[in-house]
């Protein structure tokens, strides 16, 4: 059997999952009396404020990284787990129909990566339903005894493009042939390493790159698929 040599890279948030891993698992925790009722409360307030085009979804997506990691501090790694497995499992059909029919096409010849702001322990749970070979997501530091400190200690989103090049480099694999798919500016550093590179449904700034790099532009509207020239 031919070894996979070329990679497939996928965020989540926005492009494969319909809505935000990172949301559901502050929504959860809150259900699960791990965090304050209060916490759902600045979590709605910072969505509404981007649903009401009062901010940008990278304003949105930077205040439930803050709330994560204020209110993490002190919880339970076991606790964590718990409740990324119950987030991701439920929310495992909650797809875009174009993202989940291009995993199953390009796992027959593809390695299969994603890459993830949200928390490598729901990452984790997320990747494999839909089994990724390799996965990367946000690590928040844990003492000796399991309990979260509240620190980041490594983040993807800081530059994907290099987590890509590392990954391919200690694996033997190419780029060349390659296929990417994400929705923000975050991804476009790995976008730009493929020769498929596809921007999903994306945000303003990934929009303008996409059309200054002459990029495939998909965009997935309730269950109408549209290729944007």
């Amino acid at each position: 059997k031919m070894k996979k040599k070329k990679l497939a890279i996928f965020d989540i948030d926005g492009t494969i999952f319909r809505k935000n891993l990172h949301f559901e698992l502050l929504d959860e925790l809150v259900y699960m009396n791990i965090l304050d009722k209060t916490v759902r409360r600045d979590l709605v307030r910072a969505y509404g404020y981007w649903l009401n085009h009062e901010g940008t979804y990278e304003e949105y997506r930077d205040k439930l990284v803050s709330l994560y990691g204020i209110n993490i501090k002190d919880c339970k790694k076991v606790d964590i787990v718990k409740a990324a497995e119950t987030v991701a499992h439920f929310n495992s059909k909650r797809t875009y129909i174009f993202s989940r029919d291009l995993i199953k096409k390009l796992s027959h010849d593809h390695v299969m990566l994603v890459i993830s702001g949200s928390p490598i322990e729901i990452v984790k749970e997320y990747a494999n339903i839909f089994k990724f070979d390799a996965y990367y997501g946000s690590v928040y530091e844990t003492d000796k005894d399991d309990f979260y400190t509240g620190k980041t200690i490594f983040e993807p989103t800081r530059d994907k493009g290099a987590v890509v090049k590392q990954y391919a480099a200690e694996n033997g694999l190419t780029l060349k042939g390659s296929m990417g798919i994400g929705d923000t500016e975050s991804d476009a550093s790995f976008l730009n390493l493929v020769d498929e590179p596809i921007a999903f449904n994306p945000n303003i700034n990934l929009k303008e790159i996409a059309e200054k790099e002459g990029w495939r532009v998909v965009v997935e509207k309730k269950d109408v698929i549209y290729n944007i020239q």
